[in-house]
Formats: structure tokens, sequence, C-alpha cells
């Protein structure tokens, strides 16, 4: 904050405040913040309706439901400093405080958290091997039951189910399975659709354990596979090879996209891959660092990312493969350890 010449931040996203605190609460519409002063205030602002337990250092600042939150804190505020506001923070919040304050000086001050949340440490680095390897057993079991005739939702639920089966509190984002021409929009909403031979099926899951997060993506095919969909499989599995191997320390997320995306244009399908590279991960599934060609930031050790290049052809099939990778001191560790090579499920029946 000293650095930046933000002298005061106020956080409202919840998960920030956990990564801080280590304290979870969800406030719905109610206001919710983390005040902090660059000479080492702090100050939690809570309404009545959630307990909180007073912790040394930390200020509660307690309102109920008939009171004003922002005018309450905004007393408390350096009247000369500049303030850091987080990037979610509530419009109806910030507005009011804007009234409060008339000459404040407003700035966005969550890159601040994010770029330390971008370094894990050796013990988020634990959970985040541990989550990821379970995502790969996941999606081998998972594979079992692709050909069995069960619809995009109901292998969701399936997803869902074994994560839970093998340790994780739940998924970290709803699993994304697409089958056949489905696959040609890269978050397509699960629907009735039932597998039938040829078709690509993209399989992208996660899951959630001790708060951290997993991310993959297989591409696998029912019954057989047409010569266009395997060419386009093995471009997108070298571009997520390439993008894997540029990923290390004194390298750019940009040189990371780069990688991926440039030998998909060679190849010729460059206007089919239409989104970055990858994202940031951790006690979110998508947290900053984007895997793009306008990240210009060097990696570190300790970030963590995905790869996850892929080519998406309307109305046909699409594939896409994911990995995520952590940054080392002399490279990058891959989390994901399930096999790539080209698939082939039976259709059961």
């Amino acid at each position: 904050m000293k650095e930046a010449g933000v002298g005061q931040l106020l956080l409202t996203d919840p998960m920030a405040i956990y990564y801080l605190t280590d304290k979870w609460l969800l406030p719905g519409e109610r206001m919710y913040g983390l005040y902090l002063h660059a000479d080492g205030t702090r100050r939690m602002i809570i309404n009545e309706l959630f307990p909180a337990k007073e912790e040394p250092g930390t200020e509660i600042l307690w309102y109920s439901d008939t009171q004003d939150s922002m005018e309450l804190l905004y007393p408390l505020l350096d009247q000369n400093a500049v303030l850091g506001v987080d990037k979610n923070m509530p419009a109806r919040f910030l507005l009011r405080l804007m009234e409060l304050w008339e000459n404040g000086r407003f700035v966005n001050g969550s890159w601040i958290v994010d770029r330390v949340r971008q370094i894990k440490d050796e013990e988020e680095i634990r959970r985040m091997r541990e989550v990821s390897a379970i995502n790969d057993i996941v999606v081998k079991e998972l594979w079992e039951q692709v050909g069995s005739g069960k619809s995009e939702e109901e292998l969701a639920r399936v997803c869902e189910q074994l994560q839970k089966k093998h340790g994780c509190e739940g998924v970290s984002f709803e699993a994304i399975i697409a089958f056949g021409a489905n696959c040609a929009d890269p978050h397509h909403a699960n629907d009735a659709t039932v597998g039938r031979r040829g078709d690509s099926v993209v399989l992208d899951i996660g899951g959630r354990k001790d708060s951290y997060c997993s991310d993959m993506t297989r591409t696998v095919f029912l019954g057989e596979v047409s010569e266009e969909a395997r060419n386009v499989y093995e471009i997108v599995l070298e571009a997520n090879l390439r993008g894997i191997a540029a990923a290390k320390p004194g390298a750019r997320f940009c040189d990371v996209d780069h990688a991926a995306r440039s030998y998909i244009e060679e190849m010729g399908y460059g206007p089919y891959f239409t989104h970055r590279t990858g994202h940031g991960i951790g006690l979110e599934c998508h947290e900053a660092g984007d895997v793009s060609s306008v990240n210009t930031a060097v990696l570190k050790p300790g970030m963590c990312f995905s790869v996850e290049p892929g080519i998406y052809l309307p109305g046909k099939f699409g594939v896409r493969i994911e990995d995520l990778v952590l940054i080392t001191e002399d490279g990058c560790e891959v989390l994901n350890h399930q096999d790539k090579s080209l698939r082939i499920i039976p259709l059961e029946g």
C-alpha cells in the first residue's frame, strides 16, 4: 500500500477478506468490509446479524439494518489519504461513500491484494496439488460413464458426486459437459443432449477442497473420430504443450499465450481460438493473472494458472485441453497428470 501511494484500503470481496483474515462470511446484500490503513490500523465492518469474534488489533464497526454503514465508516477515514476500494465493491455502497466524501480520492486497490494472492505459499501449493490429484481421478471415472447414454446435465451431476466421493467439499464450478456441436461453445450450458457416435465430448471439471480449487479440461470422442477432428485434437494438444513449455520464471503471461496461440494460427485455426489461453486459480477458480496477449506481467515462482487452448468449429465440434501449472524456480510443475493422448470412448449398447 505504501509503495503504491494508497494510504487506506477498503476490501469488500469476501474471498479477499478470507485470504487475509481466515474468516469466511457471505453477507448477501449487506455491507461487509475490511478497512486497512498503511499505519497498521484494521477495522471490520459487519452487520449485527452476523456473529463475529473480536480479534486483537482489529476493531469491529457494528451496524444494524436501520443504520447507514457508510455514514458510520466515513468519519473514521483518513481525510488526507487516497482510498483504495475493492473492484467488486457494490455500487450502492461506493456511491454512498462518494456522496459523503465529495473531495475524496478513490482508486482501484484490489490489485494490491491480488498480487499477494498470486504467489502461493507452501501450504497453498500442497492444497492445489491435492485437489488437482482428485480431479485427475474424477475425470477418469467420468470417462467411464460418457458413453452410457447419460445427458450432459446428468453427467454434470455425476461429476459433483464423484468430487465429493473423493474428498472435495463440492465443485469449484458447475462442470461443463458438451457433446458434438455443443463443444463449439466454450462455455456451453449443460442441457439434455445425449452423445452420439463420432461426437467430440468436452469435459471441463473442477473440485474444491480445503477452500482451494482445481480446474481441468479433457476432450474425448464417442465411438469413433473423424480425420478432421483427429487433426484438430492434435493441434490443440501441441498448443497446450507449447504453452506449458513457455511457462517459466522470467517469461510473461503474454508469452505463454503467444506460444499456444501462434501455433493454432500457424495451422490455420486462429479465428476459432476465441478466448484467452488461461487464468489464475487458487481460492477462486478464476483469479487475477489472466494468460492473454495483453498481460505483460512477469511470471514468478508460486504463481498458478491454467493453460487451456481450444479450437471451436461452429455447428461441428470443439476441442479444449486444459492443465494447471505452478511456476517453480526453474520452470513449471504441471498439476494435472491425467493422460492427454486422443481417447475414444466406447458407446454402450
